[in-house]
């Protein structure tokens, strides 16, 4: 991937459009309204790279190169990770009582890779801040909540495609976030978020796998490690 690491401006603005969509429209896409013949050398440049397609609606999409490199992709400082390596972040489970219910916070995810997928709220670890921190931190920004956090657990979560090439590798700490306050942001920029049951949740499509067991973690008193390898078939 030596080339992306030299993309134009205009080609890091169409995978950044991209990753909060599933597809788009090449008016969509052209939002900064450069003239036709330069934004068309940028979208076939990276489709030369192998990181944009169009697909049969004739709308353009990251392809599993692109979905891969996105999630690289630093989207406030148009920047890569230089180097692949394990990502390091949070996995936070926000849970209330109402009434004799227990309910989780769940969120669907609006940005690739894994876009309309469902789960719990994680975050990449920023730098020199504290993993309660960043618990926090993605907490507060996604859902608009704070709560007491307790740290329960540490989530070695590897994911493969059915031809066992890795395509995410990521450590979460895993908090449980209790007793929540503040008024929950039912959409964000990538995710929508509501209150459900286990049973509501065991019920959903496209559901992160390790759910179950991250429910489990955070019903424990006790610190859980666990490590797991996943075979999933979208992306």
């Amino acid at each position: 991937m030596k080339e992306t690491k030299k993309l134009h401006k205009v080609q890091m603005e169409i995978l950044r459009v991209l990753m909060f969509r599933p597809e788009a429209r090449f008016a969509d896409l052209n939002v900064p309204e450069y003239s036709n013949d330069h934004f068309t050398f940028h979208i076939k440049r990276l489709i030369e790279l192998g990181l944009v397609e169009k697909n049969e609606n004739r709308k353009y999409q990251l392809t599993i190169k692109g979905k891969e490199f996105a999630n690289r992709f630093d989207v406030e400082n148009s920047e890569i990770e230089l180097e692949k390596q394990a990502k390091i972040g949070v996995l936070v489970v926000c849970v209330r009582n109402e009434g004799n219910k227990k309910e989780y916070l769940i969120q669907k995810r609006l940005k690739q890779p894994y876009f309309g997928f469902h789960g719990f709220i994680t975050g990449k670890a920023k730098w020199g801040e504290t993993i309660e921190e960043t618990a926090q931190r993605e907490l507060e920004e996604e859902s608009g909540l704070s709560a007491e956090l307790k740290l329960l657990g540490v989530k070695h979560k590897m994911d493969y495609d059915n031809k066992g090439k890795i395509l995410e590798d990521k450590y979460f700490f895993v908090f449980k976030a209790s007793n929540p306050k503040g008024e929950l942001k039912k959409t964000f920029d990538s995710g929508e978020n509501i209150w459900l049951t286990k049973k509501e949740i065991n019920q959903l499509p496209d559901l992160f796998d390790g759910v179950d067991e991250s429910i489990e973690m955070v019903g424990q008193n006790k610190f859980v490690f666990k490590e797991d390898k996943y075979t999933v078939s979208k992306y």
